[in-house]
């Protein structure tokens, strides 16, 4: 396949969750690319910190807004204020999203709102809000527009102990899937990133251990951009070799021994 430049210079790239982990790297990632930042996320400090940062490291003009996308017409709250600002978005990192872990009957109601709400309806708004802004770059920027939603390797089997979490992956990788799709004559790079365990604070958040290796935000970043790099990007990229064989064999193997596995594993996962 041809191989394409991703150049989202000049333009302008939303990051969900750009506190920390994941978000971090992209924000590196695109700034060195020379797109201009709308960083978004719950703890003002570090955003304030990470646009200090990449200022100082590219250039790079960011525009800070420490938001809790779970509130009540956060989503609008957050549409407003760009187009208040007059920001056309040329590239969505829907990257916030989190996990919790136990079993679901007794879980916390409240939190697990929250997860079905930050993990899929929150993505779900602001594609639809700005994926427009999306398609008009990618017609006025050749290879410089790209939506990149954040899977799991959790989205290829059902999880028993994260049941939630799964399912809410799934449904990102299925959505994402079809948006490759209907938007694969546009210019729009469309893919789902699904990484297992990543060096980051999300397992410890989840409380939940990390069965085998867990990657580096650097590694998951270079898998990422290689696809965006691409003329047309996968709709959907298990980063890691080993991460991806696991996702064939949940695919490949007999649902029900694929759940018994996975409920054996989780058994043993959680952190002390």
């Amino acid at each position: 396949m041809a191989r394409s430049y991703f150049n989202p210079m000049g333009t302008t790239a939303l990051i969900t969750g750009a506190s920390s982990g994941l978000g971090i790297g992209f924000a590196h990632r695109l700034a060195e690319r020379g797109a201009d930042l709308v960083l978004v996320a719950r703890r003002q400090d570090r955003l304030e910190a990470l646009a200090v940062e990449l200022a100082e490291k590219y250039g790079t003009a960011s525009t800070v807004i420490p938001l809790d996308l779970t509130g009540p017409d956060a989503v609008a709250e957050l549409v407003t204020d760009l187009r208040t600002r007059s920001v056309t978005v040329g590239t969505l990192v829907n990257n916030a999203g989190f996990a919790t872990f136990g079993p679901f009957a007794v879980s916390d109601a409240g939190l697990q709102r929250e997860q079905v709400a930050l993990n899929v309806q929150v993505l779900t708004e602001l594609t639809r809000a700005f994926l427009p802004d999306l398609l008009q770059t990618a017609g006025e920027h050749p290879h410089g527009a790209a939506l990149v939603n954040l899977a799991s390797t959790a989205a290829f089997q059902p999880v028993p102990r994260m049941a939630v979490y799964g399912a809410t992956k799934a449904y990102v990788l299925s959505f994402t899937e079809a948006l490759w799709y209907e938007t694969h004559a546009s210019g729009l790079k469309v893919t789902a990133l699904c990484p297992g365990p990543v060096a980051t604070e999300f397992s410890r958040v989840a409380g939940v251990a990390a069965r085998r290796r867990p990657q580096s935000v650097d590694q998951v970043m270079r898998t990422v951009f290689a696809d965006l790099d691409r003329g047309t990007p996968p709709p959907h990229r298990v980063s890691g070799a080993r991460n991806a064989a696991l996702a064939w064999l949940s695919r490949a193997l007999p649902r029900g021994a694929v759940v018994k596995a996975t409920g054996r594993l989780t058994a043993r996962r959680r952190t002390a």
